[in-house]
């Protein structure tokens, strides 16, 4: 999956290449950089929370949960929630929430589970029943999962599987990060339209192509721990490698799996026709 390269300060050489699931250092960080589930823009909150209240939606599944703070969000708005990720690093912080938080409603029954989104169906198989209400992927977590055969047949397996996951009626929502706008030569705003925290620095863009397709967008985060310290000795910077999804590919390849007839794009929580320039796409689509 992605590689980080990680320095203490910038321009200071990388000191190897790590896998962020197994060395536990980006799981650290970004617990740092996103925070808890207080620090969710109220926008973002009101858009997630609102949408599973519309449809009726009281059991949820959170794939690619990280380290938890949506989960949190939800728990705390009375849903029930099964959280999975890949990464045993990232999901010691929702264990620990999880016992930390065990007297209070619905967290004694919070089930956390290690999954991927590969294999996923039977990872979870004993969890899935007659299936969820919904299923969030969000974060940009699926562009973690790239094109290694150069037909997308591992992404659209991961869709297939979280299809799987739902209840005859339930959705999917899952998003990606604007790489139209990358890949045109915009640049990756640093403010984070889920989160509000201020550690986040400068993120620097690059893309990778292969015959001039590009097949990879490399970031590099530069993040300051301490707000009141903006000192380089403060400064982490580590590198996120992610799939470059361009909306009209990802609306086709979902529409594949799932069907036309309910899926809906949003962009930053609005209507699409409402923002010029999002910094991510949302994709809602109903399994019929």
């Amino acid at each position: 999956m992605d590689t980080v390269f990680r320095t203490r300060t910038p321009g200071v050489p990388a000191e190897g290449v790590r896998d962020q699931y197994a060395d536990g250092i980006t799981a650290e960080i970004w617990q740092t950089v996103v925070g808890d589930e207080k620090e969710r823009t109220k926008h973002y909150k009101d858009f997630l929370v609102g949408l599973l209240h519309k449809k009726g939606c009281k059991r949820i599944l959170d794939v690619a949960c990280g380290t938890g703070v949506d989960s949190i969000m939800l728990i705390e708005e009375g849903f029930q929630v099964v959280s999975v990720d890949a990464s045993d690093k990232m999901l010691k912080y929702p264990l620990r929430k999880r016992w930390n938080r065990r007297k209070e409603p619905g967290f004694d029954e919070w089930v956390i589970e290690e999954a991927n989104m590969l294999t996923l169906s039977k990872d979870i198989g004993h969890l899935i029943g007659d299936g969820f209400d919904a299923v969030i992927c969000l974060g940009n977590s699926f562009a973690h999962i790239h094109d290694a055969y150069g037909d997308r047949r591992e992404q659209k397996q991961a869709l297939e599987n979280l299809k799987m996951c739902l209840k005859p009626g339930g959705f999917l929502l899952i998003d990606h990060r604007n790489y139209d706008h990358l890949l045109n030569g915009g640049v990756a705003p640093t403010k984070c339209v889920y989160h509000n925290s201020q550690h986040m620095k400068d993120i620097k863009t690059s893309v990778y192509s292969v015959s001039g397709l590009p097949q990879l967008i490399i970031q590099d985060y530069f993040v300051s721990l301490d707000e009141n310290n903006e000192g380089p000795d403060n400064q982490n910077h580590f590198r996120i490698v992610c799939y470059p999804h361009q909306v009209n590919a990802f609306k086709d390849m979902l529409r594949e799996i799932f069907s036309e007839k309910t899926h809906k794009i949003f962009g930053d929580f609005k209507p699409l026709n409402e923002v010029k320039n999002p910094a991510a796409f949302l994709h809602y689509i109903e399994k019929e």
